[in-house]
């Protein structure tokens, strides 16, 4: 039976540059010469720590941010921007969470969409992946089409299609 897995992942590798890119792009700035800027990346949970020096850097900071994400592949939704900057002297601190893998609430939301898709496929959670299996390859292909339009604002990728 034909079947594909549906993952939410950020490749650590690719993470990494994109992070090293932001870092030599804001050394070259103007903008931002003579002004405090850290960015480190805590490989081991995902996060990204962000400490500038005032709320419009920040934001300038997280543009590049996505921008060089995108440019290296990785979808902007798998930065978690919701929480607010907070000021500790004279700099502004901001932790950037990347979202990995699926947490057990957005696994079941992806499978009451294909279910309510009324297609014949079956879901089943697994871990930090979904796997749809179907009879025609067809109705895993528009379970792929409802994901996509679902725009639930996390990273989907389709793997492990297997016919």
């Amino acid at each position: 039976m034909p079947s594909f897995d549906i993952a939410s992942t950020v490749d650590l590798q690719t993470l990494d540059n994109a992070i090293n890119t932001v870092k030599k792009e804001i050394a070259n700035r103007f903008d931002f010469k003579n002004s405090p800027v850290s960015i480190e990346l805590n490989k081991k949970d995902y996060l990204i720590k962000l400490d500038v020096e005032s709320d419009m850097k920040m934001k300038q900071v997280i543009d590049i941010i996505i921008s060089r994400g995108v440019k290296q592949g990785i979808d902007a939704n798998a930065f978690d921007f919701s929480k607010d900057a907070y000021p500790s002297g004279k700099t502004v601190k901001k932790d950037v969470p990347v979202r990995n893998g699926f947490k057990q609430e957005d696994a079941k939301k992806i499978v009451k969409i294909i279910k309510d898709s009324g297609l014949k496929v079956q879901a089943a959670i697994m871990d930090d992946i979904v796997r749809v299996t179907g009879k025609k390859i067809d109705d895993l292909q528009d379970v792929m089409a409802a994901c996509r339009a679902a725009n639930l604002g996390m990273p989907l990728q389709f793997t492990n299609m297997k016919s």
